[in-house]
């Protein structure tokens, strides 16, 4: 491993040299949020003399430590969160494309430092530049201060998505010097960073900084509403005991304090802090801006997981191989009468199915499928550029093919530290990694490693099914299953 220095508008970074691919880790994109900047918008970072070192990754910012199963804890926590990472095979003023990941974790944990997340398997592939971000989450990027504390305040409750619009300007104004082309930035995200990528396309702010976009199993159907975001806020303050106005108390506090704040919340069975629909920074509801064609007119990646459920109800105990028909139709009628008529669909599509099976089939499509073809199906009526739909259907171990599982694949890590080596995982890694980094340098993922991949529309629902041996199209895969959720009036889709 040598080290290698690049100029960048800041001042001089000096990072490392592995196996071909240059890695810069650690780059601040925005002023610590400490102290009296705690809630603000984020500010520009400090110029800096000499050489910086961007050898390691930067803090997370601070959360909970609860994680889904096989989930990884964060190494360093701090509010000074505003670090981001770049893999490049070179520095030499080329024109690469560059993907700019959003991690997942909903808007509450996870950062962009994970092993899962490492680019330099991507970047070597695609000759691309890799860039992964970390931002305020939970209460420090999505508290709303709006009318309780002063007005410079007031977008606080949206923080941390500006903060990815400012990592967005921050790839504008300095992806030349690592080989990257600003001009052409696909941004993908999972889980709540698929979220994050739906909800960057409501905000004026964010348009003309990405020319594509991949949502993986994380459809950001709505964003949550004003009056939802300050009842949040007075609760949390008051267990703060901080008074309306006193911003300097409210910044004074150990983060610690306001994590506590922040847990009794969810323990309480409330909804989680993400981002709100100010009117300001967030102006609709994804959906809708998807359906009117005022989101950005650019090409499009969505899909998710055949087994997305699997993860999250994995602590359920209630949920084993004695759950019988009876659990199964008393947990779906809190849909109606629609909840007796989906059952029916999935039990005529799925005869072998115990109710077990039949739960996490639906719950699955409930969480993830059937709102990521409602965004598609918004997107390709509102605007002209494709959609490419896909379903990952490769699994192993109980869990199946779980909430989480594609990405491995997606950046080309399904080896070593990141899972254990076998030809057939790199064989489909070869598959998904190549479709994302076509469609990053084209806006099409055709490559020579797959069938052609036809556009989603509406007559033929064209669906790429990722499993073992070639990936394959499928027409309306599951087509009675979907048919059975149209019209159901349900609390589906990322975020809460």
């Amino acid at each position: 491993m040598s080290e290698v220095t690049v100029d960048i508008r800041d001042g001089k970074l000096r990072g490392a040299s592995d196996g071909g691919v240059l890695a810069f880790k650690g780059i601040p994109y925005g002023a610590p949020p400490i102290g009296a900047r705690r809630f603000l918008p984020p500010a520009d970072v400090e110029p800096w003399a000499g050489v910086r070192d961007a050898l390691d990754y930067g803090p997370s910012c601070p959360q909970a430590s609860s994680r889904p199963q096989g989930w990884a804890q964060e190494p360093r926590l701090s509010e000074d969160c505003l670090y981001l990472n770049v893999w490049t095979p070179a520095t030499d003023g080329g024109k690469r494309p560059v993907l700019v990941w959003f991690h997942g974790g909903g808007f509450s944990i996870g950062s962009g430092s994970w092993p899962v997340y490492d680019g330099t398997a991507l970047a070597r592939r695609g000759d691309a530049v890799v860039v992964t971000v970390n931002h305020r989450l939970n209460i420090f990027g999505y508290l709303q201060l709006a009318g309780l504390m002063p007005a410079e305040f007031a977008s606080s409750s949206n923080a941390g998505m500006l903060d990815l619009v400012a990592s967005l300007e921050w790839v504008r104004d300095n992806i030349g010097a690592f080989g990257g082309d600003a001009g052409n930035v696909t941004i993908f995200g999972e889980s709540g960073g698929g979220a994050k990528v739906s909800v960057l396309h409501t905000m004026p702010a964010a348009r003309g900084l990405f020319h594509r976009a991949v949502i993986e199993s994380g459809p950001g159907l709505r964003v949550k509403r004003p009056e939802a975001a300050a009842e949040l806020s007075k609760q949390v303050l008051a267990d703060l005991g901080i008074s309306a106005g006193d911003v300097k108390a409210l910044q004074a506090l150990p983060y610690e304090r306001l994590l506590d704040a922040n847990a009794k919340l969810g323990a309480a069975g409330a909804f989680g802090f993400s981002p709100v629909l100010d009117g300001r920074h967030i102006t609709e509801d994804p959906r809708d801006a998807y359906a009117s064609g005022r989101a950005p007119d650019v090409p499009m990646i969505i899909g998710c997981n055949r087994d997305e459920a699997t993860l999250f109800l994995a602590r359920d105990t209630s949920i084993d191989d004695s759950y019988d028909d009876a659990r199964l139709e008393k947990r779906m009628s809190s849909l109606g009468e629609d909840g007796g008529r989906i059952i029916e669909a999935y039990r005529a599509s799925r005869p072998e199915a115990s109710p077990r099976e039949l739960l996490l089939a639906i719950e699955s499509d409930r969480m993830m499928r059937i709102p990521s073809i409602e965004l598609a199906e918004r997107k390709i009526a509102g605007t002209k550029t494709p959609v490419y739909m896909y379903l990952f259907c490769w699994s192993a171990g109980p869990l199946g093919s779980a909430h989480g599982f594609e990405i491995a694949f997606v950046f080309d890590n399904a080896r070593p530290p990141v899972m254990g080596a076998s030809t057939g995982r790199a064989e489909l890694a070869s598959q998904m990694s190549e479709a994302w980094l076509a469609f990053a340098r084209t806006g099409s993922p055709d490559h020579a490693g797959i069938l052609m991949w036809p556009a989603y529309a509406t007559d033929e629902r064209a669906t790429m099914i990722f499993d073992r041996g070639p990936a394959q199209v499928a027409a309306d895969p599951g087509a009675g299953e979907r048919r059975a959720w149209q019209g159901v009036k349900t609390p589906i889709g990322m975020p809460a």
